[in-house]
């Protein structure tokens, strides 16, 4: 038999090509098979998703540096990783969409206006995929400046946190469903608890990762928050900014209503 990729004869007991690395195919094309195709095409869910996605939780520094230093095989890549976090969060965003009437914005009774902060929670939807995906050149940068010590390059800084967020967006993914099924109007309060965790997270793989230790980890925990902060605070300025410009929202709309 011949492969059907590059035409070099195999044997029958092949499963690879020898001579071009691909997989080979005897049987007929069923859902079964095609899924399969599929998952370990673009996923490789099989044999690694599991591996890391528990690793993330127990090891990140091995997960996370392994991949740094040429370790390839063991566990997910951070695109298709990061590929999949992003799928459910479509999903997310999907069932966000269909509960946005139910989401109570004023969640701490300030009297705004939430027609405002519905507008806004719109134009996050709409693109909240790219959203998600500057955060992670803002917390390298924030890591560049705060943890120089291994000499990581913007690179490998984006990758460690690549994997961060991934992996927060992948097990906070069933809980947020949950609450938008059953307690959409509690969603903003839930949301809150999500940015809590997501520092902690990104804290604990920090903290594993670091060689600091002791109070020049806990300063340098400190300046990496205070730098991501000042980041994201300025890149949240820019949405509204964005917004009045492409005329989807007024500047009038932030004055708050006359008292009554």
């Amino acid at each position: 038999m011949t492969c059907k990729n590059c035409d070099a004869r195999l044997r029958t007991d092949f499963l690879y090509c020898p001579a071009c690395g691909a997989k080979v195919i005897r049987n007929r094309i069923t859902l079964k098979n095609l899924w399969t195709d599929i998952l370990d095409r673009y996923f490789n869910l099989d044999n690694t998703f599991v591996n890391t996605f528990v690793h993330l939780f127990t090891k990140p520094e091995i997960v996370i540096e392994g991949y740094l230093q040429g370790l390839r095989k063991k566990y997910l890549n951070p695109i298709s990783y990061l590929g999949i976090a992003l799928t459910l969060s479509g999903i997310l965003v999907f069932m966000m969409a269909k509960s946005i009437d139910f989401m109570q914005f004023d969640a701490f009774e300030t009297k705004t206006q939430t027609v405002l902060q519905e507008k806004l929670m719109g134009f996050i939807l709409d693109y909240q995929a790219l959203i998600f995906i500057v955060y992670i050149p803002l917390m390298a940068i924030s890591g560049w400046l705060c943890f120089n010590k291994k000499g990581y390059n913007f690179a490998e800084r984006t990758t460690i946190f690549m994997y961060t967020l991934a992996h927060f967006s992948l097990f906070s993914f069933i809980p947020s469903v949950l609450v938008l099924l059953f307690i959409p109007e509690h969603y903003i309060y839930f949301s809150f608890f999500g940015t809590l965790t997501m520092i902690l997270y990104a804290t604990y793989t920090i903290i594993r990762i670091s060689d600091s230790k002791g109070m020049a980890l806990i300063a340098r925990l400190l300046s990496f928050f205070m730098v991501l902060g000042a980041l994201y605070l300025l890149t949240s300025i820019l949405i509204p900014f964005i917004m009045i410009l492409t005329g989807e929202i007024r500047i009038e709309e932030f004055i708050p209503p006359p008292p009554n």
